[in-house]
């Protein structure tokens, strides 16, 4: 074929809505034939359109990302500090702050480049070959090759290469949770669809990055490279700008307002002992680098970030597993927890939780795909069976017959590991037929043994159901049909019913259609099921004709359950006043009815995808705080419901494991990724994920979140009093003309060992007992409230004159200033065992006898501290 040049309608094909037109249009437009491109149209295409790779943007050089990391108030006063313990000779010390300094630095940078590593991890979820027919022959090309009109053919297990329009389809099934959220494989079909149809509603196209799970097909690419849906969400990951912690805004808020204080009364000392009192100026000045030593708590950044450390221990014994330290405490400021459905409030595998047959109805139990379970029917009577093997049985119930072609009309399979947990080899709406087919009494080799499939016509989205055919055991060698599918369509094919007293009847559609309703308005999904029984030999050659005049048998709702745990820790958020939001992909009714069963809003219908798409900023702004359940949601959908709840003040936390969620896990506050199903671009995206895939996780996290809060403003209660009564001493000497009480070196000594030592076993005190019942913090909440500062002043003062009371009694009684200044931090450090059984509780008693007595870790810091005092008072 000669070939020409794209057209300009050509080079901008990627934009077009593929998904509305039929097959002819897509060749047409495309300029694509049975046979495939040409290498010229290849070439040229290749030359409009690029590689189908997808572009990183370049990252910042190091020495930038450095110095954005340096850029820090707090950062600047502890380099400050460590200049001025280096200029008065505590190299030791000096280092120690450096070491700090760097500490937090290397943390901050090992944290950058979230949104280069998930395009990244993206880039990866392309398959690196594709098979296409190029002039007529069929050929294995490296992916990136592809182009628009490319001619591709599709089996069982290849990941999508690029995003195409299918032209034929054989029982094709798609699993596109990773990009849609839809908790099922996807049949896919070539008929169009309507223009406003969701991502997950495009039966008729494939997306990059999703994996082929059933079936064949031949497609058209028609989007390569950043234009796949895998690309677009790729550039809005990059565009979305990282929040930053509540607790680094407080931080930041606190840092200034001390460094400010410090400078400010250092300055005024200075101009007082200096200016008023005639003081010399090198006196003065090394007695203002003293208070300036006292009253800076070096020590405070070390705890922060060994505080953040045991709180990420603790998360990763509860299955969280956290990537950046601050995400520990910002889980305790969460308000609201946006959590996806499918495997983290549910289960992730399909039940049978209803059974509908001619005069009766069941109900079963049980969760998963372990038989623990039973069917019970309108009367609660237990509905169980020894099934004898004889599939041509003229008497067996309709319910016995059900099972059976549960069990037979099957391709997947049920399997133990060796932890006795039941796994799935296949489809998971197979899988809950073989586990409602075992709770019911069905031996499953004995039945497949007993009755071998001859024949069958597999699954296909063009006629919706699937038939097998199995020789009987009787003399004649008679054979029966046994068929599942789609119910409204198996009516269609059904001649009569079979009903309770194992005869055939008339067909009652209307009683079926409303059971079908029914079961659809539980949110639940509706597989029918129907039999023929055959005198004479089926085989593979007449299968297809005879799959007709069925008798049908009844219907089964199915559904992806609710954790139990999932449902408690619903309850548990709502004690601790945290809104739990569903968003999902998965269709609004069974979203809703999943919702219910959790908890989750007040039972109002869902706000689907396609009305956010029409509202404005502020109109979803306006809403979103009273609707709980998202269904049929996109990436761009995600990341508004974020935005539209921080546009209230919140602190919100996202869940998510598909591609499609990375930009609103980083958008988030805090993302929260899926350990076990969660595609790599969502993990990297993300500052914490979780191990067991369980919302439960979440609920424990926050718990440790707030304990992480709490104990950090136990450190800070502890820490900031004891610099205020050294700074108060040195301030008071100054005033009066005195020696200090204290020397700088006696300062560094308390602030970074004993005062660490203590502060040190508050980073592990457990949660206090009411921790999960309070309100979630203000993340404007200042670190120091009106009650803590009055309690740091006042505790300042208590030292203050424990301090000077011992200095000056030990002059009186005749010591030495040396032996006075020892005997002040003897004093100081007293005061600080003391103070630290009171801080231990900050929303109770603390001198209770749990209180006095402590943890072994307070006793073993206590202890440590006295022989270190024993040590600086004697020894040489």
């Amino acid at each position: 074929m000669k070939s020409t040049k794209p057209t300009s309608h050509e080079s901008n094909a990627q934009d077009k809505p593929w998904h509305t037109f039929n097959t002819q249009t897509v060749m047409s437009e495309l300029q694509a034939t049975p046979s495939g491109l040409t290498q010229d149209q290849v070439a040229e295409r290749q030359q409009t359109y690029g590689k189908n790779i997808y572009e990183v943007q370049e990252h910042s050089s190091f020495l930038k990302r450095l110095a954005a990391q340096v850029h820090n108030l707090l950062i600047y006063v502890l380099l400050v500090t460590s200049l001025i313990t280096l200029l008065i000779g505590h190299y030791l010390d000096a280092a120690v702050i450096s070491a700090v300094v760097i500490l937090n630095v290397f943390i901050g940078l090992y944290q950058e480049g979230k949104a280069e590593k998930s395009l990244l991890a993206i880039k990866k979820m392309l398959s690196p070959k594709a098979q296409v027919r190029r002039a007529g022959q069929l050929q294995t090309v490296d992916a990136t090759e592809l182009v628009p009109g490319d001619l591709i053919l599709v089996a069982s297990g290849d990941n999508l290469a690029a995003d195409v329009r299918f032209i034929s389809a054989v029982n094709l099934q798609i699993d596109e949770s990773a990009l849609t959220g839809e908790s099922v494989p996807v049949s896919k079909t070539t008929s169009p669809v309507d223009k406003e149809a969701a991502l997950g509603d495009r039966f008729c196209m494939g997306y990059a990055g999703t994996l082929v799970s059933q079936g064949q097909g031949r497609a058209i690419v028609v989007r390569t490279a950043m234009r796949t849906e895998m690309g677009r969400i790729g550039r809005m990951l990059g565009s979305v700008e990282s929040t930053q912690t509540p607790l680094v805004q407080t931080m930041a808020v606190f840092s200034r307002w001390l460094t400010f204080a410090i400078l400010t009364f250092a300055a005024l000392l200075f101009g007082y002992g200096y200016g008023l009192i005639g003081l010399s100026a090198v006196e003065t000045f090394m007695a203002v680098v003293g208070l300036a030593v006292a009253a800076i708590p070096e020590g405070l950044p070390a705890i922060l970030t060994i505080t953040l450390a045991i709180g990420v221990q603790r998360m990763a014994s509860r299955r969280a597993v956290i990537r950046r330290l601050p995400a520990v405490e910002t889980l305790g400021a969460v308000t609201v927890i946006c959590s996806d459905k499918t495997g983290t409030l549910t289960r992730n595998e399909m039940t049978v939780q209803a059974v509908i047959t001619a005069g009766n109805a069941l109900s079963v139990s049980g969760t998963g795909y372990a038989p623990a379970g039973e069917a019970t029917d309108d009367q609660e009577a237990l509905v169980h069976f020894n099934f004898t093997g004889n599939i041509q049985d003229h008497t067996a119930q309709p319910i016995e017959l059900l099972a059976l072609v549960c069990a037979l009309c099957n391709d997947s399979s049920l399997s133990q590991d060796k932890a006795g947990l039941w796994q799935l080899s296949g489809d998971p709406t197979e899988g809950a037929m073989l586990t409602l087919a075992m709770k019911l009494g069905i031996d499953l080799p004995s039945i497949h043994e007993a009755s071998p499939r001859v024949a069958a016509v597999p699954f296909e989205s063009d006629h919706r159901y699937m038939a097998t055919a199995h020789a009987c055991s009787d003399a004649n060698g008679s054979h029966i049909i046994l068929v599942k599918g789609a119910p409204e369509k198996l009516i269609t094919m059904a001649a009569n019913q079979y009903g309770a007293d194992a005869t055939d009847a008339a067909l009652e559609a209307e009683y079926w259609h409303q059971a079908i309703e029914t079961q659809a308005k539980l949110g639940r999904r509706v597989l029918g099921f129907a039999f023929k029984r055959m005198p004479g030999a089926v085989t593979q050659e007449n299968i297809g004709q005879e799959v007709k005049d069925l008798t049908f048998l009844g219907i089964a709702g199915i559904i992806d359950p609710p954790r139990q745990e999932a449902i408690e820790s619903v309850d548990m958020c709502r004690k601790a006043g945290i809104r739990v939001k569903m968003i999902t992909g998965d269709h609004a009714i069974t979203a809703t009815a999943i919702a219910n069963e959790l908890g989750i809003g007040d039972g109002k219908s869902a706000l689907i995808g396609a009305e956010i798409e029409k509202m404005s900023d502020q109109q979803l702004k306006d809403v979103v705080q009273s609707i709980d359940v998202f269904a049929r949601a996109s990436p761009e959908h995600k990341i508004r419901l974020v935005k539209a709840l921080q546009a209230h003040q919140e602190v919100v936390a996202m869940t998510g494991d598909g591609v499609n969620d990375a930009p609103a896990l980083k958008q988030a506050d805090i993302g929260i990724a899926m350990g076990l199903k969660g595609t790599e671009a969502a993990k990297q995206a993300a500052e914490i994920v979780l191990a067991d895939d369980n919302f439960a996780s979440i609920v424990s996290a926050v718990e440790e979140g707030r304990t992480v809060y709490d104990n950090l403003k136990k450190t800070i209660a502890f820490l900031l009093p004891i610099n205020g009564g050294e700074s108060m001493a040195i301030a008071a000497a100054i005033l009066l003309g005195a020696s200090l009480p204290i020397t700088p070196l006696q300062i560094l000594w308390v602030n970074m060992v004993s005062a660490v030592g203590l502060a040190m076993v508050l980073a592990f005190e457990p949660p206090e007992p009411d921790i999960m019942n309070r309100m979630p913090r203000d993340r404007h909440e200042p670190l120091l409230s009106r009650f803590l500062m009055w309690r740091i002043l006042f505790v300042s003062g208590l030292f203050l004159i424990g301090i000077f009371g011992v200095y000056h009694a030990t002059l009186a009684q005749g010591g030495s200033i040396h032996e006075a200044r020892t005997m002040a931090v003897n004093a100081l450090v007293s005061m600080e065992v003391f103070y630290l059984f009171s801080v231990r509780y900050l929303k109770s008693k603390s001198f209770t006898w749990v209180g006095v007595k402590g943890t072994p870790r307070v006793l073993v810091a206590v202890g440590s501290v006295i022989l270190l005092q024993i040590g600086f008072t004697y020894l040489p």
